[in-house]
């Protein structure tokens, strides 16, 4: 994608002139933008998923494995103890996939082990903790096979439509060894086997997504959007999800846990979005704030219809930029008619949406929203894509700045970013827009 800038175009007040200096520097330097990947810059776009260097596994992560020795948790193969609950669905070998629960040597409550949304606050030292507890047990099924699998899959899906902490023992073939598990997506755990059998205590379902799972006519899409309208978290409506607990019964699947919880904030964000459209336009520049585990987000809502873009500054030496020289930064946007592709930077672009979009809707309004995420070196390790969903509700929990004009919101945010601000314009398809094309209404004033 290119964008075309011309400095004859800028709509800017003449009293800005700190502005007009960032944007001239930005037309003489980059008269054509158009979007670039190095290979030094690649692993920001696949976080360890894609594979996009040709090599068959993660370097970083195998890199972090290694300072995260692999030691077996236990010294026999039975685990006892009581699952948050908690379950994976893993993706490689697709369709041919491992399942199994997450159980923790733990006789006490674990639920928090399991729910990203009251781990705001929390130090990485204390989720990683917790989450590094969690033995998986792992089983290969068709997913497919949602309802003729057997006993392991029938209890794991078990496990994911409970309410509350479950009592378990989990019998393996080998004691339990690995490195902790780290996803961008996903919340890590800890070491894993396969299963030779396990046994569930007693589960009390959640009676909301019981319902859903019992209603073998009702589409995945409308038990997500039921389920959410009716108070369900996020994490627990996306942990059904990925066990085939929803839809037209002929066509249930399971969907890998890391594909789940992008699928889940998609939906609900997406037809967030369409009540959002119809509401009056603000009137006002606003930012919002929220600073946590070192990651810096700023979220600027301009007056104007609903469009949204997501941008990621990651700094050298963090971890999806461990040898590069320079602040990677990368982005994607959609306009008022929504997008029909995937986001090139993964899950976190539809965490943020959806996020965003549930202010707008309390509020009745729409807006033009950009978020911008600087993700500095104190971010060491990738904790799954939640941190991007709280963190951004948690700014849009504070009472926002409030701007007469786009450069006094921009000159607000310039103070809070290390990154010059010439170089966020420069990738921001919007702001772009916003600063250099006349609106309609100037024609006619």
């Amino acid at each position: 994608m290119s964008f075309s800038v011309k400095s004859s175009s800028y709509n800017v007040r003449p009293t800005d002139d700190w502005l007009k200096d960032i944007l001239k520097h930005t037309s003489e330097e980059d008269s054509q933008i158009v979007a670039r990947v190095s290979q030094d810059s690649l692993c920001v776009i696949c976080k360890g998923a894609r594979s996009l260097c040709g090599k068959s596994r993660c370097p970083i992560m195998v890199k972090m494995h290694h300072f995260n020795k692999s030691i077996p948790l236990l010294s026999n193969q039975d685990i006892a103890g009581m699952s948050p609950p908690s379950v994976f669905i893993g993706r490689v070998g697709y369709p041919n996939v491992y399942v199994g629960p997450l159980v923790p040597p733990v006789s006490e409550d674990t639920s928090i082990y399991d729910l990203p949304e009251q781990w705001f606050g929390k130090s990485i030292d204390e989720i990683v903790g917790f989450r590094s507890l969690l033995v998986r047990g792992k089983h290969r099924v068709n997913v497919t096979n949602v309802n003729t699998a057997g006993k392991i899959l029938d209890a794991t899906r078990e496990l994911a439509l409970a309410d509350n902490s479950v009592n378990m023992e989990l019998n393996l073939t080998k004691k339990p060894q690995g490195p902790l598990f780290l996803d961008d997506d996903v919340q890590p755990f800890g070491p894993s086997a396969p299963i030779r059998d396990m046994h569930v205590g007693t589960a009390r379902y959640e009676r909301r997504i019981e319902k859903a799972y019992y209603d073998t006519d009702l589409k995945s899409t409308n038990a997500v959007l039921d389920l959410y309208a009716d108070g369900v978290i996020v994490t627990k409506i996306q942990k059904a999800f990925s066990v085939g607990a929803f839809g037209v019964e002929k066509n249930r699947r399971l969907v890998p846990t890391r594909w789940s919880i992008t699928a889940v904030d998609d939906i609900i964000s997406k037809n967030l979005r369409e009540q959002v459209k119809t509401f009056p336009e603000i009137n006002e520049y606003r930012v919002y704030e929220s600073v946590y585990l070192d990651n810096v987000f700023e979220i600027l809502m301009i007056p104007g219809q609903y469009n949204y873009e997501s941008m990621e500054a990651w700094y050298p030496g963090t971890v999806w930029n461990p040898a590069g020289k320079n602040v990677a930064i990368f982005s994607d946007w959609e306009g008022n008619n929504g997008r029909t592709t995937y986001a090139a930077i993964g899950g976190c672009y539809y965490s943020a949406r959806l996020a965003t979009c549930e202010l707008l809707i309390k509020e009745r309004r729409q807006a033009t929203v950009v978020v911008l995420r600087e993700a500095r070196p104190g971010y060491i390790m990738p904790i799954g894509v939640w941190q991007v969903r709280e963190n951004v509700r948690n700014a849009m929990r504070q009472k926002p700045f409030h701007f007469k004009t786009l450069p006094e919101a921009l000159k607000h945010i310039s103070t809070k970013f290390e990154i010059p601000l010439g170089r966020w314009i420069r990738q921001s398809e919007i702001l772009k827009r916003e600063l250099y094309q006349k609106k309609m209404s100037a024609f006619f004033s």
